[in-house]
């Protein structure tokens, strides 16, 4: 019974994060609720944030699968970045490594990311709390074997993820500097 309880959750959370909001709200009675709207009349609604991490496949072999659940892989770009982001991408998708990217744009992200990462340079590589600044395939390449990610995809390929829209008005007039 608890199996079944349990599943149910899931499958309900799993629809959820596929609907791109989630809300938690706590009724009249004190019972908290998730979905995609809260009803008007709910109390201390708050908004779940989703993460942006690329969601383990089943395509995937279980060395990626488990390296990718220990040590989530992002790559930081910037505008301005050119050849480095793009050598910088296409390292990881002939690697086969499931990524996030995160495109650098306002000042408020690029204040963020000085913060977290003690500079202002991209590519940055993330695998797991290590970062790496600049591109440097041997260097990135050996973080990733440490990680436990396959030196080849030996699956079908990764599809290609769209690069980040180009920065808007609101994009600072200095952006990061590769």
């Amino acid at each position: 019974m608890k199996r079944i309880i349990l599943l149910s959750g899931l499958l309900a959370v799993s629809l959820f994060a596929q609907a791109g909001e989630l809300y938690r709200w706590v009724d009249k009675a004190g019972k908290v609720h998730y979905g995609d709207t809260p009803p008007p009349a709910a109390a201390l609604v708050e908004e779940k944030k989703l993460t942006d991490v690329v969601a383990p496949s089943a395509d995937m072999p279980y060395e990626t699968r488990r390296a990718q659940q220990n040590f989530p892989v992002t790559l930081y770009v910037g505008d301005g970045c050119g050849e480095f982001c793009v050598q910088a991408r296409e390292l990881l998708i002939k690697r086969g490594i499931p990524f996030s990217e995160k495109n650098l744009v306002t000042r408020e992200e690029i204040d963020a990311f000085k913060a977290a990462s003690g500079g202002d340079k991209v590519p940055v590589l993330a695998v797991g709390k290590t970062l790496i600044s600049g591109f440097s395939a041997s260097r990135w390449n050996n973080e990733l074997d440490i990680a436990g990610y396959p030196k080849s995809a030996s699956y079908r390929p990764l599809p290609v993820l769209p690069a980040p829209a180009v920065a808007s008005e609101a994009a600072p007039a200095n952006p990061p500097a590769p």
